[in-house]
């Protein structure tokens, strides 16, 4: 890739008002595609371009959108999903933070594309700055004419809202955070009916990501061959990805879908710091089942990496060296999922729980070996069985941390370690 695309902006200062956003190019595709273009090329140019859902999923945003009932009387809304809690991520708070212009331009396209008249952005309610960022540049547009009646003094109005969550991560899943924009609990609903055909107030809805609706505008003004070029031919364009954990430059970097994992961990990331040996990696956030340090020559696009038994989920690359304690990451990770559980569903509601109180007596010394059959156990009865992911998302680290190091949480077992914390470690672990 020969310059930055969504992160063209991230550096230049104050980018994320308006003045500056326009010297920069921003809502002049907005303008052109309002003025010259029917809704249906819109789609038929996300379709060709082979734009997948960036939020985790991956699913094709063009055909997302073909899943609108036609001639529906009911109003359709278009929301964006900016409740950024998977760990490990953080790519959708630099949009929000510093060039949020460019996604309400991928809005304004977005929804003039599936003929909706309002939209909603969802935004995690700990965004304090990216928040106050966004919600500025969403009065600027209305005073500016770019967003409410007639846009561009044209014939198309739209008007945006923005919503804050309530720290909840279960309001990541599209259903859940419709429930919560509807102003109830954030529960995830049973699908069918999907939200294209029941969603938001119970009319048709488009439910799309942050960093997807901000690729658009770069679709409609450079063309669909082109968005195509920068990925694979499956997965189009470019991909923002969290950096972090044991690498010596961590940070968010734009690089082409299908760029080896080894490449973003040691040409990028520089390598893992203090030129210890990698151990493992999680490729796609907390949820995405982990690799090891001999699994790093996969491609990072949706489908090499489910070939390869994990996930791209939200592109949260988290490095571990050497010295990483597998049962200690595990503990985290049971941990947050039992914190984070919506509590509907039996199976999750009571498997995210029992696994936690397994491995926290596990990593203070107190496992057994029987433990960790238990644990794959409740993974298995967990996963699958549930209304939405949440459950097999927190089934996937038991399976793949156990699975692929099953040896270390052996040794780990036998040889009593934990019993040796220091008591403010003990604290912060059980608190």
């Amino acid at each position: 890739m020969s310059e930055p695309i969504l992160s063209r902006n991230f550096n230049i200062p104050d980018a994320h008002k308006l003045s500056v956003a326009e010297s920069r190019g921003a809502y002049e595709t907005a303008k052109k595609v309002l003025a010259t273009s029917k809704p249906e090329d819109v789609i038929n140019a996300v379709i060709a371009s082979n734009l997948r859902g960036l939020g985790g999923a991956g699913f094709p945003t063009g055909k997302k959108w073909q899943f609108l009932p036609k001639d529906n009387p009911k109003p359709v809304y278009l929301v964006i999903n900016a409740d950024e809690g998977e760990p490990g991520t953080c790519k959708d708070r630099y949009i929000l933070e510093r060039d949020p212009h460019q996604m309400i331009e991928g809005i304004i396209i977005s929804a003039f594309a599936i003929k909706s008249h309002k939209a909603y952005v969802y935004i995690r309610g700990e965004y304090v700055e990216p928040y106050r960022n966004l919600q500025a540049a969403v009065d600027e547009a209305y005073k500016k004419g770019y967003l409410g009646k007639n846009l561009f003094g044209g014939t198309y109005s739209l008007d945006l809202v923005v919503h804050r969550g309530a720290g909840a991560y279960i309001c990541g899943e599209e259903t859940a955070l419709l429930e919560s924009l509807e102003g109830k609990r954030g529960l995830p609903r049973l699908k069918p009916p999907f939200p294209a055909i029941v969603g938001l107030f119970g009319c048709p809805t488009i439910i799309n990501n942050v960093e997807t609706v901000a690729c658009v505008p770069h679709i409609m003004k450079n063309g669909a061959e082109w968005f195509v070029k920068l990925g694979t031919p499956t997965c189009g364009g470019t991909h923002l990805f969290s950096l972090s954990g044991h690498v010596k430059k961590p940070g968010v970097y734009e690089l082409p879908m299908g760029i080896p994992l080894k490449e973003i961990i040691y040409n990028y990331g520089g390598g893992i710091k203090g030129d210890k040996q990698l151990k493992a990696v999680i490729p796609g956030g907390i949820s995405a089942k982990i690799l090891t340090a001999a699994e790093i020559d996969v491609k990072m696009d949706y489908d090499s990496l489910k070939a390869a038994g994990t996930m791209m989920g939200s592109a949260g690359i988290m490095v571990m060296d050497e010295n990483t304690c597998m049962v200690k990451m595990l503990y985290y990770a049971t941990k947050f999922f039992s914190h984070e559980s919506c509590g509907q569903c039996s199976p999750c509601r009571e498997g995210t729980g029992w696994a936690h109180k397994i491995v926290t007596r596990m990593y203070h010394g107190e496992g057994t070996l029987k433990d960790l059959d238990t644990l794959l156990t409740i993974a298995r009865n967990m996963e699958g069985r549930t209304i939405c992911v949440f459950a097999d998302a927190a089934a996937w680290p038991i399976q793949s941390y156990i699975g692929k190091f099953r040896a270390e949480f052996e040794a780990y077992i036998q040889n009593g370690k934990g019993k040796d914390l220091k008591p403010q470690e003990a604290v912060l672990q059980h608190g």
